[in-house]
């Protein structure tokens, strides 16, 4: 099988001293295997001419951010069993370490020359996933990679040194059959305006199936100009879409794909279609990684995905900068150079300013040209130290060194988090992201209100695993799909949405694609702000009204608040807020609806930093009563199950990292009996006629929000849509920030920049 070529990349610090005098390394089988399947393979390094010294090693590394199973070498029949021998005879001991080499090469086995040598020709065979006394295999990473590698390096001399063989064993990793069809059309465009409809198929672990050829038939609730009835996807197609279609009459659209028997696959996301509109809503996923840096594939592959794949309008490459070398930022600009197309797909150059958290943590920053200097955290990972006195080396250093370029920056919380009451600049730095793989941040957030900024609401993905705009978790340690921002432009161009970016026009979700709109009016004129005035002169102007992300000075005592919903799922609750303060939570439906169905969710994490993960492992049984049905929700790893293994009984494996996690159960009888809940962090008993249309909080004791909550639902809820209006008294001598967040009942979140009422 043939392999790309690799881009430029760093090469990690490992030695290449004579490597053609190292040995070689080949693996087999070769070929392709697909996401998250067992497989098993003989890695055979062979010595070269100088061999293997008495305790000289080898270290057979993969990605950090590889999901591939945990190797194991004492239970021949279970998973991920690995072994080693040499030929020779000598004795090797064998040992895995998730951090044992430098990143991106993270994990590593250790193979150990023990007692004994090697000679040049000697082999040692590895064999990943021995099925030879019952294991079924090495599970495979969850996502694709047209060139997976097992890196190895040898130390001939036991000096610890490492050598990088020059040719690497590889494999493909690639998509299984598709579980889940998805349709994508923008949220909102003008009466007459072109537009396009994208379909996919996804396998279990969320990867772009391949698997898809066949005929489908499509159903649209307005007429579409351009909309075939029919279309083919060919043999190893994968995402496809559907170009200049056009709506002609103001309406809300959504298109049904249905397959040759007439069976419904998938609906798509309603859109929005108007007569006129000042703004239009643009998607993007503006944090990302590529295998040049912490993630998988190339960084052009990673583009070309996020177009044509996750159908996204704007993203960044996102590349922590410490492993950003100079060649490859010159290649990310001309990357984005040949990839940015106004009114087709928008691309910032940029990166990830990765400093320690004690200087401040993570920032994102965007260019909006080409060329620009790119200010390190540090350079850990550049060995070429021509350009150190270009670094930055706190967040305080980045925003000196930034204050005269044309860029815009929002803090991150990934490894590090940005520690926003340390160091912040409203001049460039006007949002943050409260979501990502990483899991959901919203205290990120209520840090700002803490200290009196003003900012809008991102989410991003930071995925490392090759999906921008897409990003399922996989099987590792982030917790959460990745998130979409919106982005509220008067053109769809790099000026365009950095204008959206700087005035907060933007909304943030968990991934999904949803309509959301909020407006405040005035009984009286109000002073809008071009920026926000805390950072100098800004022009203003008298308005009646203001949008997510406004700073307005008002003098009245009142105001109306309004938000407009619109979804393909059903809408669990809305919570209107006034900063940290949740004023009103609204439903679509009344406590009178209430049926058998009940939600047991948990939620939040350990604490701020990198282990952060709560794990709930445990189980719910019911006394008295008996489940029907039960439904997993926001439980992406599929390795953790939601089982129900008794009439009256549930067990289930679940980590948070921020966000939540549940089961949606229906009850046998409505009100009969009592809830007993067994988890780590939460032990609970409930009286099931206690539990009704608001939360009942079991709180752990520890962690950020980590605590669990039970509810009940209708058992149908058809509110897709919701359009509120209400009057809001605002706190006096102090800025009022009204927002919503937004619960669908598939687990996805959203919420709106806040609108500023400043005093």
């Amino acid at each position: 099988m043939t392999f790309p070529a690799r881009p430029l990349r760093n090469n990690a610090f490992h030695s290449t001293y004579i490597a053609e005098r190292a040995g070689r390394a080949a693996i087999s089988p070769a070929g392709e295997f697909e996401a998250g399947s067992f497989a098993s393979f003989e890695l055979v390094y062979t010595a070269g001419y100088f061999g293997i010294d008495d305790t000289g090693s080898l270290k057979i590394v993969h990605r950090f951010a590889s999901d591939m199973g945990k190797p194991q070498f004492t239970d021949p029949k279970g998973w991920n069993y690995v072994t080693a021998e040499a030929s020779n005879g000598a004795v090797l001991e064998i040992r895995y370490d998730q951090k044992g080499n430098v990143r991106p090469w993270d994990k590593t086995i250790m193979i150990r020359v023990q007692r004994g040598f090697l000679r040049e020709g000697d082999t040692i065979t590895v064999r990943l996933g021995d099925t030879r006394g019952g294991s079924p295999g090495m599970r495979m990473q969850t996502f694709c990679e047209a060139s997976f590698e097992f890196k190895v390096l040898a130390d001939p001399f036991a000096t610890y040194n490492y050598v990088e063989l020059h040719d690497q064993p590889q494999f493909a990793v690639v998509a299984g059959p598709p579980v889940v069809w998805k349709a994508v059309l923008p949220t909102q465009r003008r009466a007459g305006e072109a537009f396009s409809l994208g379909f996919k198929g996804e396998d279990k672990w969320g990867n772009v199936s391949r698997q898809i050829a066949g005929s489908y038939m499509l159903r649209a609730s307005l007429p579409v100009n351009g909309l075939p009835l029919t279309f083919s996807a060919d043999a190893g197609e994968g995402a496809l879409r559907i170009a200049d279609l056009i709506v002609t009459t103001p309406g809300e659209l959504v298109i049904d794909v249905l397959d040759a028997h007439g069976a419904v696959l998938c609906t798509s996301n309603p859109l929005r279609i108007v007569a006129q509109s000042a703004l239009l809503p643009y998607w993007a996923d503006l944090h990302g990684q590529s295998e040049e840096t912490i993630g998988t594939n190339s960084a052009r592959e990673l583009i070309t995905f996020a177009r044509d794949s996750a159908f996204l309008d704007a993203m960044s490459h996102q590349g922590n900068d410490f492993q950003i070398t100079t060649p490859f930022w010159q290649e990310l600009n001309r990357l984005t150079a040949e990839f940015n197309r106004n009114g087709e797909f928008i691309i910032f150059p940029g990166y990830e300013w990765s400093g320690n958290t004690g200087l401040g943590g993570d920032r994102n920053v965007l260019f909006l040209n080409e060329g620009r200097q790119i200010h390190r955290s540090h350079h850990g990972l550049v060995e070429d130290l021509s350009d150190v006195d270009t670094d930055a080396n706190s967040a305080d250093d980045l925003f000196r060194a930034l204050e005269n370029e044309d860029c815009i920056v929002f803090a991150h919380i990934g490894g590090r988090y940005a520690d926003i009451k340390m160091s912040h600049d409203a001049r460039i730095e006007r949002s943050v992201e409260v979501h990502s793989d990483w899991g959901t941040f919203e205290w990120l957030l209520e840090d700002a209100f803490e200290q009196g900024y003003r900012v809008g609401i991102l989410a991003n993905s930071d995925g490392h695993k090759g999906r921008h705009g897409a990003s399922h978790p996989g099987a590792s340690l982030f917790g959460a799909y990745g998130g979409l921002s919106c982005l509220l432009a008067p053109a769809f161009s790099r000026q365009g949405l950095a204008d959206a970016l700087r005035r907060r026009h933007h909304y943030a979700t968990t991934g999904s694609r949803v309509f959301v709109d909020t407006r405040v009016n005035f009984s009286q004129d109000a002073q809008r702000f071009d920026s926000d005035p805390q950072t100098g002169p800004a022009a203003s102007a008298a308005v009646r009204e203001a949008m997510m992300g406004d700073i307005v000075r008002y003098e009245g005592n009142e105001v109306e608040f309004s938000f407009d919903v619109a979804a393909s799922v059903p809408i669990e609750r809305i919570e209107i807020r006034n900063r940290r303060q949740v004023l009103e939570t609204v439903r679509p439906y009344s406590e009178g609806e209430l049926g058998r169905r009940i939600r047991i969710i948990w939620e939040g994490s350990e604490y701020r930093g990198r282990g952060r993960q709560s794990v709930w492992d445990g189980g719910a049984a019911l006394l008295g009563n008996t489940f029907e049905r039960a439904l997993p929700i926001n439980l992406w790893n599929i390795d953790k199950k939601l089982e129900q293994v008794a009439p009256d009984r549930l067990r289930w494996q679940a980590i948070t990292t921020g966000g939540f996690g549940g089961a949606d159960v229906l009850l046998g009888d409505a009100t009969a009996g009592t809830l007993v809940i067994d988890t780590g962090p939460v032990k609970a008993s409930l009286a099931l006629a206690d539990i009704g249309l608001e939360d009942c909080l079991l709180e752990s004791g520890g962690g950020i929000r980590r605590r669990m909550r039970v509810f009940r639902l209708p058992e149908h809820n058809s509110g897709t849509h919701m359009t509120v209006r209400r009057k809001i008294v605002l706190e006096p001598g102090c800025d009022n920030a009204l927002y919503i967040c937004v619960t669908f009942e598939d687990g996805h979140l959203a919420w709106s920049s806040p609108i500023y009422l400043i005093p």
